[in-house]
């Protein structure tokens, strides 16, 4: 069993559900680790318990470190039904199951590893490794809080690896390795929806309720507009350039705002239809006080998501012009500003270490469906690549896993990606 195996086994043992997190037993063992490898370490804490830790290699290169990067808190379980103990960190038929499996303390054994590793061997490269807190609930005693307040920890690194990339992505027969090189911004939104209210006996027709079933039944059927920035046109035009001619053509389709839900049923991958658009998921729905008394309102919050270049005014436009403007308003919650326009300059780095270790292998760009704590330390000057390389078997499906129960990882697979950063620590920068 290799050494990565085995520490994410122990990192999964640690219950860092968040909330409310408990991050610092899980921090404290990688620290000890670091420790006994003779590597100094710092915490930065802004809430009691739940720490960042950084350890730093000084290298001999003129240049800024590269920041490898993970947080080890992960979400619920709550609810779930798991064939084997979430906390079990068992490694069974191959793999290694629990939360965190995926997301991502398997990307932190990686990136532990292989900066051991690093240092060991004393690479040239200057290094700075960071362990996060609080990345599943906004990243605000986290990645934030060492963004806006300890900037200067990060040792003026410019460039970093972290989630969400790297992982094979099975199309028909070919092997693609998307390189987050950007993500979509957070834009949570509270809309209000009102209608008569009344005596629960008595009733009403068309209160708030039956106006938020038709939102809700709107927003199961239908999204905003479709947009295509430039960015998302690289990836789906390199992957059509390396697929046989059905799939192909399907791909050329997701960019036709035409054919693009069409296309994205056709070829069963969901995830690429929520790159190319603005998107919202209804979450919380809150609404009436006494069963007896009809609500004149309810409230439902959405989840939404927006492209770079986009603002939440943007989406609630498109909301209204979706559900209409009639007895509803809508309002932004929380909106996280995702990174500026990428800076590229790694990415040929990346790329030609991926296909070097697997010469079938094809990397592609990819935009981010969701968030990472690249925004916040974008913020810090940071371009961070989403690279935790993981070569995976075609039968192997991660995404739906993700936040999920049965989480797990092929065991095997980790060492692809424990080479694969050793190769661009010792190359960087490109």
């Amino acid at each position: 069993m290799s050494d990565t195996v085995t520490l994410l086994q122990e990192l999964i043992r640690f219950d860092t559900t968040n909330p409310p997190g408990n991050e610092e037993s899980c921090v404290a063992h990688i620290e000890a680790l670091l420790n006994a490898h003779d590597v100094e370490t710092e915490r930065y804490e802004k809430v009691s318990g739940r720490p960042n830790l950084i350890a730093r290699h000084a290298g001999a290169k003129p240049c800024p470190p590269l920041l490898l990067y993970g947080h080890v808190d992960v979400v619920t379980t709550t609810g779930q039904q798991w064939t084997h103990p979430p906390f079990g960190g068992e490694l069974l038929d191959g793999y290694v199951w629990g939360r965190g499996a995926l997301d991502m303390k398997s990307g932190v054994a990686m990136v532990v590893r292989a900066f051991l590793e690093a240092v060991d061997r004393n690479t040239a490269t200057p290094l700075l490794l960071l362990i996060l807190s609080d990345e599943e609930n906004g990243g605000d005693v986290g990645a934030a809080f060492m963004a806006d307040e300890h900037a200067d920890a990060l040792g003026g690194a410019r460039h970093a690896l972290g989630e969400f990339g790297g992982a094979t992505h099975w199309i028909a027969g070919r092997r693609f390795y998307p390189i987050q090189v950007a993500e979509k911004q957070i834009a949570w939104l509270k809309a209000t929806i009102r209608g008569t209210g009344g005596h629960g006996a008595l009733g009403v027709r068309g209160g708030s309720m039956r106006r938020l079933g038709d939102v809700l039944r709107t927003l199961d059927r239908r999204q905003p507009p479709i947009h295509v920035i430039p960015l998302v046109r690289e990836w789906f035009e390199t992957m059509a350039d390396n697929l046989p001619r059905p799939q192909s053509l399907l791909m050329r389709r997701l960019l036709d705002p035409r054919t693009a839900d069409l296309a994205v049923r056709a070829i069963g991958l969901p995830q690429l239809g929520r790159v190319t658009r603005n998107t919202v998921s209804p979450t919380i729905v809150r609404g009436g006080d006494k069963i007896n008394v009809i609500p004149s309102a309810v409230e439902l919050e959405l989840d939404g998501r927006i492209l770079p270049g986009q603002t939440p005014a943007d989406l609630i436009r498109e909301l209204h012009d979706l559900v209409g403007t009639k007895n509803i308003e809508i309002e932004v919650a929380r909106h996280d500003p995702g990174p500026p326009e990428p800076d590229l300059s790694q990415y040929g780095l990346l790329a030609d270490v991926i296909r070097e270790l697997d010469p079938d292998g094809i990397p592609v760009p990819m935009l981010q469906g969701g968030v990472t704590d690249a925004r916040h330390l974008s913020r810090a000057g940071v371009q961070t690549y989403g690279y935790l390389p993981l070569r995976l078997p075609e039968d192997f499906k991660p995404l739906p896993l993700v936040h999920n129960a049965d989480e797990r990882i092929p065991a095997d697979a980790l060492q692809f990606g424990v080479d694969a950063i050793a190769r661009v620590i010792d190359r960087y920068p490109a």
